[in-house]
């Protein structure tokens, strides 16, 4: 559906990591050198913090702005599935700038394994951004909302299973109140549906949104993983690159998909029959796919920085949010349901953002009584 420096375990209780001092002479070793070589640890902590919030608001306002023109271009009259489908991955060129200023891995993966990991990720990537183009079809956008929220259940047992992650408290509050949150909207929204919407689409709509949820989460997981296991690596081009090949190949597969349905030749007539004619048309098309590189790019920033399920928590967080805009874009009804799904979203972030808190000052805690030790036996 990027990023610098690791300085947290990618579980659920993440804790912040303390960089590698460089390797010196033991002529040159001193303590006053070390100090120099490495950022003080409020440095490390701001810049963390930086960089989750950056990320962070990439993932919401891409994935906000995306899932508000996907509706507007079927609202429209638009009705290519796999163009929708190309829009979630077709504009990652765009990456290639950023790219050119950022300076290669010291230790690159291996070609060969890194090659493979790519090639998965991107095709399983094209399947459930079809799925997810079907269901944002057959589906109301608070409907679409709901079933999008079982992807954090979904995260949550994928990332015990592959990435080992553990849940406090705090934690499960956290992924039970974002779940509700979003689900009283789309229970709230079955009243609301189309008239002329069958039953036969809306189920259709529903198993393959969902199906597409637990894919999504599957992907998380793996892309952490990968992370951890191959790349070894949190960089800015570490991220870049995962991000750029991984997309380049589920572009691939989407426009053999466009191909090869057939779709291809209807898209002129698709482009004529816009209510908002043809600019607007090329235009939606063209930023929804910015609107998904942007989404793609704070995603896999999360995943590098904190964890799968904190990107997905996140991810979870911005879906109240995209009815607040349809009622501002659309002119659809704000009711009180909405506005209390919106709180509980709220409630649920900074549930599961306290524990990041929490375990941050416990590792700052025990740094320094571990540095204390140090000093002590120096002494």
């Amino acid at each position: 559906m990027g990023n610098w420096k690791l300085f947290m375990k990618s579980n659920s209780n993440a804790k912040l990591k303390r960089p590698r001092k460089p390797q010196l002479d033991t002529d040159l070793q001193h303590p006053l050198i070390d100090d120099l070589l490495q950022p003080t640890p409020m440095q490390r902590n701001w810049t963390w913090w930086i960089l989750v919030a950056v990320n962070s608001f990439l993932l919401l306002a891409g994935q906000s702005a995306a899932t508000l023109l996907g509706r507007f271009y079927y609202d429209q009259g638009g009705g290519s599935k796999w163009l929708q489908t190309l829009t979630l991955s077709a504009a990652f060129p765009i990456l290639y700038l950023p790219l050119l200023f950022t300076p290669p891995m010291a230790q690159p993966p291996p070609v060969a394994k890194i090659s493979i990991i790519y090639i998965f990720l991107g095709l399983i990537t094209a399947v459930d951004s079809l799925m997810y183009s079907y269901g944002l079809l057959y589906l109301t956008v608070s409907t679409f909302s709901l079933v999008c929220a079982s992807q954090l259940g979904f995260n949550a047992v994928f990332s015990y299973f592959i990435n080992a992650d553990k849940f406090t408290v705090l934690t499960l509050n956290s992924v039970i109140v974002l779940t509700f949150s979003t689900a009283i909207i789309g229970v709230h929204s079955d009243s609301e549906s189309p008239a002329e919407e069958s039953r036969r689409s809306y189920v259709l709509g529903f198993i393959l949104t969902l199906g597409a949820s637990a894919l999504y989460s599957l992907i998380l997981s793996l892309m952490e993983l990968s992370f951890q296991k191959v790349v070894k690596s949190q960089s800015l081009r570490a991220v870049l690159d995962m991000q750029i090949y991984t997309a380049l190949v589920s572009t691939a597969a989407a426009a053999a998909g466009l191909f090869a349905s057939g779709e291809w030749k209807g898209l002129k007539e698709d482009m004529e029959g816009f209510k908002k004619g043809r600019v607007a048309y090329v235009m939606t098309v063209v930023w929804t796919a910015v609107a998904w590189q942007v989404t793609n790019v704070g995603l896999v920033g999360l995943i590098s920085e904190v964890s799968s399920l904190f990107s997905n928590v996140i991810s979870t967080l911005g879906i109240p949010i995209v009815p607040v805009f349809a009622v501002l874009l659309f002119s659809e009804k704000m009711d009180g349901i909405k506005v209390v799904s919106l709180f509980l979203a709220l409630w649920g972030f900074a549930s599961y953002f306290y524990q990041h808190y929490i375990d941050h000052k416990a590792e700052k805690r025990g740094r320094m009584e571990g540095d204390g030790c140090g000093d002590a036996s120096v002494q």
